[in-house]
């Protein structure tokens, strides 16, 4: 009897250490200070044209727009996201001040670009691409928010997400993090020129591109070996293409045709794309052809890797 009250014990502080472990480091201030991350606080006032550059580079409006209406800059949220681990709604980020962020501080935002954490402190999940978002300055994540300060609010309440258990429980996100987040900023390559360091930080920053045009693990993060070597649509809507110089991605192409499809929507052999990509586009020929020809000479230089297997249809 005595045995088992004693194993009873020691079972339940095992569970117990488990739970507060859990909890400690999971929690949003843990990986912080793993990974050293400083709160921005940009005092200047923003620059409100590169703003909205990075909002058009960052496809904001593709994501966050109202769907079936015309106002790409009605930022009420709505669009779903058909994951592997369920229904993603993304939100309202207009300025409105209870269904929006309207009521944000910068802080609260850099947070939200840089770790994927809320003003209230809950996790987001990564389908909100801070995994490429941290790689932003902290004078462009200022700028970008005082764009967004400009534009207009929405009434729209944002819908739920439809995520299983036991992923609704966003707290375990913080473990997710420590095992895929590094928080770690853009740095220039000294080895290349500005036009090539501009290109590496839109095409891994603010553009994303990684985000749909690689592979995954189970636990939902960017396999770094096969990075841009194309991926199952993460809406569930085909594979997406490969992007690196292999054989059957962009071997063929110049860093001119690369900027002309950024801009133009077409191919060098004059095809035009569609699907997820063809708003992508709508975005990108906002962008500069400077900007747009510096991504085409950071994508040129990205090493050839074999697309992955695509996976096999469902019956």
């Amino acid at each position: 009897m005595q045995r088992g009250a004693a194993l009873g014990l020691a079972l339940g502080a095992l569970a117990l250490g488990g739970a507060l472990g859990f909890y400690l480091l999971s929690a949003p201030e843990t990986w912080r200070m793993a990974r050293g991350v400083t709160i921005v606080d940009d005092k200047r006032t923003p620059d409100l044209a590169n703003g909205e550059r990075l909002f058009n580079a960052g496809g904001c409006t593709s994501c966050h727009s109202v769907p079936g209406q015309n106002d790409r800059l009605q930022l009420g949220g709505g669009l779903a996201f058909d994951t592997p681990f369920g229904i993603l709604h993304a939100p309202n980020i207009s300025q409105d001040r209870n269904q929006g962020i309207g009521a944000w501080s910068l802080g609260d935002f850099a947070r939200a670009m840089r770790e994927g954490v809320s003003p209230q402190g809950r996790n987001y999940y990564p389908a909100f691409p801070y995994t490429s978002y941290q790689r932003m300055t902290p004078s462009d994540i200022a700028d970008l928010y005082g764009y967004l300060k400009t534009l207009p609010a929405s009434t729209q309440v944002s819908k739920p997400h439809q995520m299983a258990f036991p992923f609704n429980i966003t707290r375990g996100l913080g473990l997710w993090k420590l095992a895929f987040l590094d928080g770690k900023p853009f740095t220039p390559d000294p080895a290349r020129d500005a036009q090539w360091n501009l290109g590496a930080y839109l095409v891994n920053g603010p553009g994303h591109c990684a985000e749909c045009h690689s592979p995954r693990n189970a636990a939902g993060a960017i396999i770094p070996s096969l990075r841009f070597a194309g991926g199952p649509d993460p809406e569930g809507k085909g594979f997406v293409p490969n992007i690196t110089q292999a054989d059957n991605g962009l071997k063929k192409w110049s860093a001119g045709d690369i900027a002309e499809l950024l801009k133009s929507g077409f191919t060098p052999d004059y095809d035009s794309v569609g699907g997820t990509m063809a708003p992508v586009v709508k975005n990108m020929a906002r962008l500069s052809d400077a900007d747009r020809m510096a991504m085409g000479v950071y994508l040129k230089s990205l090493p050839a890797i074999e697309t992955p297997p695509r996976p096999a249809k469902k019956q």
